[in-house]
């Protein structure tokens, strides 16, 4: 699904990512971990396309496709959906327009036809249900007013709207009570845990994995994968920490 050979990517011409080599097939769950400062969310950036990170070598596929050939939203099209450790805000835009518009753009690119209005509600309805969260509030303007659990909810709901073949989730649990937690790691698993997707789970800490298990394990260090391992990886880094793991 995704595989990643030397990648080297700079922001503001300083080195950020020092040849991460990373490979996530379909069908399974990859968490990377690491400290402050490692290329984490640099990593998910440079993966989205976002402007401003310059991959200076190496490559990346996506589902056998050149991941930097093509565009930001091309790669949403061919499949990829970025989870933002802190959701952006858009005053006066409806959520739930902001979805449809989203899907339906999507679907168009496909070649596959655009969901009607009902059609569309009954699928945000069946999506927020699924999350534990209240439809009306997709109602509201983007993420205004929303708490930090409610906007990781409502970005869980948009993942499962865009049914996604490859989620890229940067530091989901981030601000997250023990109930967002629990209803975000429910909304991955029955999202994402299939055998035609890929998850790359990007945080700090062991406890999301509590809900969702991974794979396998990565830990990165100085813009690297310095180790790998199975889900006790994530258990011997909460008991020693980062440093010992990348000495």
């Amino acid at each position: 699904m995704l595989k990643i050979e030397n990648l080297h990517a700079t922001v503001a011409d300083k080195p950020i990512l020092n040849g991460l080599t990373l490979t996530v097939p379909t069908g399974e769950i990859h968490a990377i971990m690491g400290p402050n400062g490692a290329g984490k969310s640099t990593l998910a950036y440079v993966l989205g396309g976002r402007p401003g990170y310059e991959v200076t070598q190496g490559s990346a596929t996506f589902d056998g496709r050149d991941l930097f050939a093509m565009e930001p939203h091309e790669r949403a099209a061919a499949g990829m959906f970025l989870g933002f450790q802190y959701p952006v805000e858009i005053p006066g835009v409806s959520y739930l327009q902001f979805l449809r518009e989203s899907l339906n753009s999507q679907r168009r690119s496909r070649g596959e036809k655009e969901l009607s209005g009902a059609e569309f509600i009954r699928l945000a309805k069946d999506k927020a249900a699924l999350l534990g969260m209240d439809a009306e509030m997709l109602k509201r303007p983007v993420n205004v007013g929303f708490s930090g659990g409610e906007k990781k909810r409502a970005e869980m709901v948009q993942m499962g709207i865009m049914d996604p073949k490859l989620a890229i989730l940067d530091e989901t649990d981030s601000g997250l009570d023990i109930d967002a937690l629990r209803a975000v790691g429910a909304g991955i698993n029955s999202i994402m845990r299939n055998p035609q997707k890929s998850v790359l789970l990007i945080t700090h800490y062991q406890r999301l994995l509590d809900y969702v298990t991974p794979d396998q394990v990565h830990v990165l260090s100085k813009g690297r994968i310095v180790r790998s391992g199975g889900p006790e990886l994530a258990h011997e880094l909460e008991r020693e920490g980062y440093a010992e793991a990348a000495a």
